[in-house]
């Protein structure tokens, strides 16, 4: 039996209801998966933002406050911190093709790679005159290089090989947050205050613009899905949204939900091994599992006030998740 068949099938055996206003999606009252918690016990508040797995088995955090890569062992609870230098904000953490842990430094206008696990660090610097970028979010392309973000209108590359940096001026100016690889090695972003995503040009660096159908819907983070497709969450709309790259018209190339809830606020997305997408949602203090063959969602609401999650991310039967409002990490486990 089809994978998805088969889910489909385990779906409708479990029952599902709570049918919500909006067509096509329902929320799941099953059980998908177990939430773990752990508090990060260390002196002073790190002020975590983004994790990534470690290729050890522990998990990386940016921790924006205190300006450190974390590490979290999950196994014992312990947390080690590696600064970053003088005037580190961390933001965004992903593992390298390397196995590093790579990191856009809005405090010191930089990316820094920091080695694994040998925990050197290394720093390039924004190219010389390059205004403050507010740097965000990273990921690197099919040949290796690093792409990212800076909310104050810029979109840069990090020839790894040669080292060299190089910026340009974003379209519409300030705004670019979320980016994200394709399996096929090409790299998306978008831009919260200009409501849009893009699709970059790997050899020219420049950026074409794709409008979602929803208005100032502040597409605020992307992540792909094994197909190409582009899951965007909708910060303003409260919508998870999809566009189809290779969709045969433009009225198929988009879709979009609208999270549980009265008035949700998602900032998060992520893509597991599964294709399943997982959402946070502020306004509802919880994290969403979100079932494409199906449309169903399910909900993790959180124990704790205010949680914060900014970022999901995860490995095989495991999506990791930052509590930026309680200095919590979190885990769901697959059933």
């Amino acid at each position: 039996m089809p994978d998805f068949a088969r889910r489909s099938m385990l779906t409708a055996l479990a029952g599902w209801g709570l049918a919500n206003s909006w067509p096509g999606a329902a929320l799941a009252q099953a059980h998908h998966g177990h939430l773990r918690s752990w508090p990060l016990n260390v002196p002073q508040r790190t002020g975590i933002h983004d994790v990534a797995p470690a290729p050890d088995g522990g998990v990386w955090f940016s921790a924006q406050r205190s300006g450190h890569l974390g590490w979290f062992d999950p196994r014992t609870g312990k947390v080690e911190r590696v600064p970053l230098g003088a005037g580190s904000a961390p933001h965004g953490v992903i593992q390298g093709p390397d196995g590093a842990a790579w990191l856009t430094d809005g405090g010191l206008n930089a990316i820094v790679r920091v080695g694994w696990p040998g925990r050197e660090v290394r720093v390039y610097p924004m190219p010389e005159g390059t205004p403050y970028a507010n740097l965000n979010t990273c990921a690197f392309d099919g040949d290796g290089d690093l792409w990212f973000t800076g909310q104050s209108g810029y979109v840069g590359k990090l020839a790894v090989r040669s080292g060299a940096v190089t910026v340009r001026p974003s379209p519409r100016g300030r705004g670019p947050y979320g980016i994200c690889s394709t399996p096929a090695g090409e790299v998306w972003w978008c831009s919260l205050a200009g409501s849009f995503i893009a699709r970059l040009d790997r050899r020219t660096g420049e950026s074409t613009v794709v409008e979602p159908p929803t208005p100032q819907q502040g597409a605020r983070r992307v992540w792909s899905d094994s197909r190409g497709r582009i899951w965007v969450s909708e910060w303003n709309s409260g919508q998870l949204s999809v566009h189809d790259p290779k969709a045969a018209t433009p009225a198929q190339a988009w879709r979009a939900w609208k999270l549980p809830g009265a008035a949700p606020r998602c900032y998060a997305v992520y893509v597991d091994e599964r294709d399943i997408v997982w959402a946070s949602d502020f306004a509802a203090n919880s994290v969403v599992r979100f079932d494409p063959s199906s449309e169903r969602f399910e909900s993790f609401t959180f124990p704790r006030e205010a949680a914060g999650v900014r970022q999901i991310l995860g490995r095989p039967g495991e999506v990791w998740l930052p509590e930026s409002g309680t200095e919590y990490i979190s885990v769901i486990r697959a059933a």
